[in-house]
């Protein structure tokens, strides 16, 4: 360890680089580019420095809840960009009300903003009058920077005010004059000081007291002294950190020790609890074993007699197996009936392709999007998804190969539905009609006036459903014209459903909301999840209506339409349920937990046999 015994008053670094240089991105201030915009600091930025701005910042890049220029930039559920504070701070989005909370920083824009041009803190000046706003000085550093090197700059600015190292009470000096100070200081001590020399003097009176100090004869013991000392006030340190580290443990194991005697005397209790219960379920299963043989005795009864009459199935919806495969959450499941294929989007990026027939496996796994698949749709033989990309991918089914992109929103695409030899595709605030001509897309007509996300979509004969934030739009497939709306409560519509006589659709908030189709009245809210109702599906025979939902809550449930009730109450996934999708009778479902749950075969029995 070596310490310096001279004087502090050797030559002092380089101030500001020469104009034009590029360590900084640094500009010398002319009068034509003087600027007095002012920036004042907000009164929760603990801290911060005064911003001169050298022109007008964009509008783009100002926070609408404090009015200033983004501090921190994130992105919240809304979808906008505020300041992280100013987004923590507020309940509430400006623009459409939603609920703000932080996902991710919006590194696009912090790094605009970084690219900005700023006065050097050491050029600028209090506004008169004016505590807590700046303007340009125009005696002091004439550099404008940019704000990404604010600081590297500043630490080596030439006006940046320092202080004689030689004695505090020296007067407040600038950078560039501390070389000239130290020449003519008066106040220089000799390197010995600590060790008891008094001397104080100047700077040629110290060389010639450096020759006579009693102290100089000694400094490579001194210094070995102060070498030694530290080493050892590290290592105490360093003890003193081991005991507490110690005495820590000891603590913790002590409470261990302790809740290990308490949970092993729970587990005993818990052991009889169990044994007592499993006896209880092992009966509870006998019963149901013998309650299902003579269902299917009265069910083979009526088959051999020829009567074909209604069965309610609550009973019967049970998952045969797992589709394992995707690598992140499954977003949206679609249907290729005629080849019995379920198509699966997912987080990975990637749309897998199951036969839900004989082998009931992964036939191939179709790449192509640079974001997570959102929605898949189906129009003859061609299968149709939309990104978080903003694309819009066509698929031949036939060969499963991709046979077109189309960039079709400025944002993710949420949802699809086609309907009249047409395509459907809803983003933020915008639906847009694209005329289905081969493999290609024509764009239409752009739907507009909506809210907020259009998360769901649904078609169903001469008429288009669109969910928003707490509004279903009903549109008229052939004028592309509104011709009706309903309004919701519970935050946005995440999912629609139409059946003969209702419109059914589940929101933000847990609820399900059922109108009559013919008057458009509110005729119920069906509750009981307590999540988010993702997704809705129907299964309609000439005797009975069942919709299924699936919510963040992890479960499925079955609503009975004729009484409006919940008949059943399904926990197949490990993860919110985000997806569904009915072929002949049978429901499959994905979710979070990055698997497609597949129906067993003995609902699609009583599917096909008519008692669905």
């Amino acid at each position: 360890m070596e310490a310096s015994f001279g004087p502090t008053f050797s030559a002092v670094a380089a101030g500001a680089k020469a104009e034009g240089s590029s360590s900084y991105k640094q500009h010398r201030r002319t009068p034509s580019s003087s600027s007095t915009l002012t920036y004042s600091p907000r009164d929760d930025d603990d801290g911060m420095e005064p911003q001169v701005f050298a022109e007008q910042p964009s509008v783009k890049l100002c926070c609408q809840l404090c009015c200033n220029v983004f501090k921190d930039p994130v992105i919240t559920t809304c979808g906008h960009t505020f300041c992280r504070r100013c987004a923590l701070t507020s309940d509430k989005c400006p623009v459409d009300a939603a609920k703000l909370t932080v996902v991710v920083n919006n590194i696009a824009v912090a790094e605009q903003i970084g690219e900005l041009f700023i006065h050097c803190k050491y050029g600028s000046a209090t506004v008169a009058g004016k505590p807590g706003a700046f303007e340009v000085d125009p005696l002091g550093c004439p550099f404008t920077i940019k704000l990404s090197t604010r600081q590297e700059h500043e630490a080596s600015c030439d006006y940046r005010p320092v202080r004689c190292p030689n004695n505090p009470s020296c007067p407040p000096l600038l950078t560039m004059n501390l070389e000239a100070h130290l020449k003519e200081c008066e106040h220089i001590k000799c390197p010995h000081s600590k060790y008891g020399c008094t001397f104080i003097g100047n700077q040629d009176t110290y060389e010639t007291h450096l020759e006579v100090c009693k102290f100089e004869g000694l400094k490579e013991f001194l210094q070995q002294t102060d070498d030694r000392f530290h080493e050892m006030q590290l290592t105490l340190a360093q003890k003193d950190q081991d005991i507490a580290f110690l005495r820590s443990m000891l603590g913790k194991l002590s409470e261990k020790l302790d809740q290990l005697e308490k949970n092993l005397e729970l587990k005993f209790d818990v052991l009889d609890e169990n044994q007592s219960k499993l006896s209880e379920d092992l009966m509870e299963f006998r019963r149901d074993a013998s309650m299902l043989n003579d269902e299917l005795s009265h069910i083979n009864a009526r088959l051999n007699m020829g009567i074909l009459g209604s069965y309610d199935p609550q009973q019967i919806f049970k998952c045969k197996g797992t589709f394992v495969g995707h690598q992140g959450p499954v977003w949206c499941l679609c249907v290729y009936s005629t080849g019995d294929l379920l198509f699966s989007g997912s987080s990975d990026k990637t749309i897998k392709v199951w036969d839900t027939c004989t082998t009931y496996k992964c036939q191939k796994t179709l790449e192509g999007h640079d974001g997570i698949v959102l929605a898949l749709c189906i129009q003859g033989n061609r299968l149709y998804s939309g990104s978080a990309d903003c694309t819009i991918i066509v698929w031949d089914i036939q060969t499963l190969q991709k046979v077109n992109t189309i960039r079709a929103h400025d944002n993710p695409v949420c949802t699809l539905v086609s309907s009249h030899n047409m395509l459907f595709s809803g983003s933020l605030k915008a639906i847009k009609v694209w005329d289905i001509v081969g493999t290609e897309l024509k764009l239409k007509k752009e739907l507009t006036g909506l809210n907020h996300w259009v998360r769901a979509l649904v078609a169903s004969q001469n008429h288009l459903y669109s969910g928003s934030y707490q509004t279903i739009k009903i549109w008229d497939i052939r004028s592309l014209e509104c011709v009706h709306v309903l309004q919701t409560s519970g935050g946005s519509v995440y999912s629609i459903a139409v059946t003969n006589h209702h419109i059914v659709c589940g929101t933000y908030e847990n609820l399900i909301h059922v109108w009559d189709i013919e008057s458009k009245e509110q005729v119920r809210t069906l509750t009981g999840h307590v999540g988010t109702v993702y997704a809705l599906a129907v299964i309609s025979t000439p005797d009975q209506t069942k919709v299924f939902s699936a919510s963040y809550d992890r479960s499925l449930r079955v609503w009975s339409m004729d009484n409006m009730i919940c008949t059943q109450t399904l926990l197949r996934h490990q993860g919110s349920v985000t997806a569904l999708a009915v072929s002949r009778g049978r429901l499959f479902s994905g979710a979070v937990d990055s698997t497609v749950k597949v129906p067993d075969h003995l609902c699609f029995f009583f599917c096909v046999c008519g008692y669905f």
